[in-house]
Order: structure tokens, then sequence, then C-alpha cells
């Protein structure tokens, strides 16, 4: 059964005294999750959109062959690293929705 994997993050807003390097090295971390995943049994397709009214939102749709290839996905090490890199960038955590076609 292919499943779709909704992943949500918001980009902190920058103000003065933060630092401007947190773009350069969450879109490398971005970068590294969507080449990792992309090696992943199952994993079909990955797309990334920007909210048009919270710019600052990003909302990255993954599918996956089974809910099966997603969990291990998930489980991955590789990806536990690089995903809490990216939630410590942004002060939050990726928020995780998975639906089904049935």
């Amino acid at each position: 059964m292919t499943i779709r994997v909704l992943m949500t993050r918001r980009i902190p807003q920058l103000t003065t005294g933060m630092d401007v390097t947190i773009l350069p090295k969450l879109s490398q971390l971005l970068i590294e999750l969507r080449n990792l995943a992309n090696q992943q049994p199952g994993y079909i397709s990955g797309e990334t959109l920007r909210n048009v009214d919270y710019r600052n939102e990003y909302l990255v749709i993954s599918t996956w062959k089974s809910l099966d290839a997603w969990n291990g996905w998930m489980n991955n090490e590789i990806r536990r690293q690089v995903e809490n890199q990216v939630d410590a960038l942004l002060g939050a955590s990726t928020v995780y929705k998975v639906y089904s076609y049935d």
C-alpha cells in the first residue's frame, strides 16, 4: 500500500543578533536528508513546498511504497542524527503525518 508523508517545518524569523548562518546549514542538512531518502528501499518521490501566506513554513511531501518502507526510514540512525540537527537549528521538532489511499 503506497503512503504519503507530510512533514512540516517552520524556519524561525531571523532577528537582530541571530546567527544568519542558520539558512545555509539548514539547506545543507535538508539536501543531505533528501539524498539519503533517495537511497532508501521503498522511496518513490519527494517534493518541497513553501507556504504562500507564511513564507517561513515548508511542507515536504514524501511518497513511499509501503508503511514498512517509511518506518524503516524513520528508524534509520543516520536519518535520526541529521533530523536532530535540523530540529536543533529550527528550535522545534519536524511534524510528521502519514496518509494512505484507503
